[in-house]
């Protein structure tokens, strides 16, 4: 499974904390993927799910 999350983002936070293993924020204080998401399928469809802004995008 391939993630990223685009320039949409606005740093809620929602994701980071459905799913810690994969987002994080970087330097500029927006989230990003850190980790391995094949390893948590179900909670990174569900962080792209209420992404209040759809920056989640999966493949």
């Amino acid at each position: 499974m391939k993630v990223s999350v685009n320039e949409d983002c606005i740093s809620c936070g929602m994701c980071i904390n459905i799913c810690p293993q994969v987002f994080d924020y970087d330097a500029d204080g927006l989230s990003h993927v850190i980790g391995d998401a094949d390893n948590y399928v179900d909670k990174v469809r569900e962080s792209a799910e209420v992404c209040p802004v759809n920056a989640i995008e999966i493949d």
